[in-house]
């Protein structure tokens, strides 16, 4: 079913030229290529797929471990690299089940809708402002384990840092599409420059991330841990 939102830049332009050009689509014209239908249908099934198979690895890794308490896991490397260390924290499982099994079931969900993309399907704005709200609660429950894994656990889970690598450029261009497409209301300027943007914000949240787990654990590389 088409999406009943009206492209924020595609209206803008049409209405300073006050014209169509004959066999043209003015939202394809105006829309930056990354957030066109199959650019960014490649880009959910990256990120889907990728933190998808972390997550299934995760799960696979906790069984092993509910099976087995002394079960060494796959990314466990010294006492500051663990996965199954993070896994017997009461963060790693807020709602009473492990978080990984949220993942499972969320990504697959980023990954049906890249799927669908890729085969023709037209969602209507009801679906994307589901997917936003999903990506965005699923962004704020991601930043909020980066702060217990890096302040207050002291630990950090590989396979849970890949889940945050993808989770970045799956939030912000998300984000970034439904504003330029009109789901999401602003001016036509500020849709403008977030279309053109989005790579740039997904790098500054990466360095961001960087950062802080180098502070986070700077006595660390710097070999003052006593360890």
């Amino acid at each position: 079913m088409p999406s009943p939102a009206s492209p924020n830049l595609a209206n803008n332009d049409a209405r300073r030229e006050g014209r169509t050009p004959a066999g043209s689509d003015p939202a394809k014209a105006t829309v930056p290529r990354m957030l066109r239908d199959r650019p960014f249908a490649w880009l959910l099934l990256l990120t889907g797929a990728i933190a998808w198979l972390a997550s299934g690895a995760l799960v696979l890794e906790k069984l092993q471990v509910l099976i087995d308490p002394n079960h060494v896991t796959l990314c466990d490397v010294n006492p500051w690299v663990s996965c199954g260390s993070v896994m017997k924290t009461p963060q790693s499982s807020v709602f009473g089940f492990p978080n990984m099994f949220i993942g499972i079931v969320a990504f697959a969900v980023i990954i049906t809708t890249a799927m669908a993309i890729f085969a023709g399907a037209k969602f209507a704005r009801w679906y994307w402002i589901g997917l936003q709200t999903g990506v965005t609660l699923g962004f704020i429950f991601i930043v909020w384990l980066w702060f217990q894994a890096l302040y207050v656990i002291h630990i950090l889970c590989p396979f849970c840092m890949v889940v945050w690598a993808c989770m970045i450029p799956l939030f912000v261009f998300v984000t970034v599409r439904n504003v330029v497409h009109g789901v999401i209301p602003a001016p036509a300027r500020l849709a403008k420059i977030l279309g053109e943007s989005g790579w740039i914000i997904s790098a500054l949240l990466y360095v961001a991330v960087i950062a802080s787990i180098f502070f986070a654990f700077i006595n660390v590389f710097i070999g003052t841990s006593g360890y």
